[in-house]
């Protein structure tokens, strides 16, 4: 059956093809009524662009298969929890519901005082561990930070 770990578990897929492509390893899934509507991952580094995170790359895609803005209908999984552009990009689509796997304590939305739409739910700490891992062991192995 389709439960939110098994779509996070689409969301871990596209981390890690941003992670074999160098890519901070995000990855993000919009479904709707049990359909994946678009899958996407950080492409900020390959488009040179600062505003190219799986979140806007997901919300993109899902609104163009849509033909629609608003995305009310919609559940987006991504792995870590957005920062405040995402956040703000997730308010303005008006997405249903949001799914997040590991919280980003320094840069994530809930530590700045931003909310998501009034009616949109948000659940964070779907495998959470899993999602947290993979961040860590990027930034270890790419930029030498030790996370312990």
């Amino acid at each position: 059956m389709f439960t939110d770990e098994y779509f996070m578990r689409l969301a871990l897929q596209q981390a890690k093809e941003a992670y074999e492509k160098g890519e901070v390893p995000v990855g993000a899934v919009v479904v709707a009524d049990n359909k994946i509507l678009a899958k996407a991952y950080n492409l900020t580094e390959t488009l040179t662009d600062v505003t190219a995170h799986a979140e806007m790359q997901a919300i993109t895609a899902a609104s163009n298969y849509l033909g629609a803005k608003y995305l009310n209908e919609c559940t987006l999984y991504v792995t870590l929890e957005p920062c405040v552009m995402c956040a703000g990009a997730l308010f303005w689509s008006q997405i249903g519901r949001v799914v997040a796997g590991a919280r980003d304590e320094h840069r994530g939305f809930t530590t700045r005082n931003v909310s998501l739409h009034p009616k949109t739910e948000y659940l964070c700490g779907v495998l959470e561990k899993e999602c947290s891992l993979l961040i860590k062991d990027f930034f270890r192995n790419r930029r030498g930070c030790n996370f312990n």
